[in-house]
């Protein structure tokens, strides 16, 4: 079945993004953004007219090569780039975009902190008023390119009082005394993925570092997660995806007791209801980017999309393990390293509780 969202148009873009991915590999390399940055991808997010559906293209492709490379790239090019479009001025813009679009400046966005997680309306970091600038104390963690991040809008306390207000957003940029980076962090999977703790000692903040409104900092993230998990339901299903159609290719090959292993009845139809349920969830999904391209996607749709598509990854990936046998345990499989990969999509971005919490209420419950 044609996939409706994209155009003639859009599929020679992918052409462009499989080659680029066939050339520079999926390593996760200064040289690959730096490439990126020349190929014009990491520009998706950052022009005044911008065609979401460019940005899902670019988000599919990598994540069929791996979760790190998607959520690395995406969280540059289609999460924090929202922020510095829309809450800057043109001289923040000036200043930080041309190094964001080539590359050579990374980004990240600092929400998650070691007691808040997803209670993003409980953070504790705090900026406090000091002569004519901020002082920024506190820490972030789990944050996704936070290592090698040259620029990371911070969230942080403001004001100080009701848990949702009273937050501001910052701009904090590498070699600013007092911001420092933990080791990367040791994950169970996407060990090619930069992830790290920040660290804020006594940061002075000029006043240009604020983006935004001064404390609707929590309005800002609120209206912009929707497009976050969007993009990791697109991430999710086209990982999932991509895994599986190996798997069937291996279903074909590996033999026992004399046929292949897919033509056994139990693994036929498990597959078929695997596919089918991929599909499924890549036509909501489909239509979740259609909408957002629109300015029409809601919170609660881009819950029910991230939630599902997470979900949906899992079992297939799960599934897919099992198929291979004992070869799906095996580090050097890639099925395997898949496995590890996905586990994380029903905790980031939301969790999955959270997102039937917003569901949930949404239903008047």
């Amino acid at each position: 079945m044609p996939r409706r969202p994209f155009t003639e148009d859009h599929e020679l873009f992918r052409d462009s993004v499989r080659e680029f991915l066939r050339r520079h590999g999926p390593g996760i390399t200064r040289d690959l953004w730096l490439a990126a940055g020349r190929q014009g991808f990491l520009e998706l997010g950052l022009g005044e007219e911008r065609d979401y559906r460019y940005q899902a293209v670019l988000i599919e492709e990598l994540a069929k090569q791996t979760m790190a490379l998607a959520s690395s790239l995406s969280i540059h090019f289609d999460v924090v780039a929202p922020y510095l479009v829309e809450l800057t001025t043109p001289e923040q813009r000036e200043r930080w975009l041309p190094g964001v679009a080539s590359g050579e400046t990374v980004t990240a966005i600092g929400m998650t902190e070691p007691s808040a997680g997803s209670d993003l309306a409980a953070l504790r970091t705090s900026a406090v008023r000091r002569d004519d600038g901020w002082v920024l104390n506190g820490s972030k963690t789990f944050i996704t390119n936070g290592y090698s991040a040259g620029l990371v809008v911070v969230a942080a306390r403001t004001t100080p009082g009701a848990r949702g207000k009273g937050i501001s957003l910052f701009v904090v940029e590498r070699g600013m005394p007092g911001f420092t980076t933990g080791p990367k962090l040791d994950k169970v999977g996407q060990p090619e993925a930069d992830t790290a703790e920040l660290f804020f000692d006594d940061v002075w903040l000029p006043p240009g570092q604020l983006i935004g409104e001064l404390d609707g900092g929590f309005a800002h993230m609120m209206q912009r997660l929707p497009q976050e998990r969007i993009g990791a339901a697109v991430a999710n299903i086209a990982h999932a995806r991509q895994i599986l159609d190996e798997t069937i290719v291996y279903a074909g090959e590996r033999h026992a007791f004399g046929q292949a292993i897919g033509s056994f009845q139990h693994n036929k139809f498990l597959l078929a209801e695997l596919v089918t349920k991929a599909d499924v969830t890549r036509a909501y999904v489909d239509q979740c980017v259609v909408a957002h391209a629109a300015g029409e996607l809601t919170a609660v749709e881009a819950a029910k999309a991230k939630w599902w598509s997470a979900q949906t990854q899992n079992e297939i990936l799960d599934h897919c393990v099992q198929l291979y046998g004992g070869y799906g345990y095996m580090n050097e499989q890639r099925v395997a390293r898949a496995w590890k990969d996905a586990r994380v999509t029903p905790i980031w971005a939301g969790s999955n509780e959270i997102m039937k919490e917003l569901i949930g209420r949404d239903l008047g419950l």
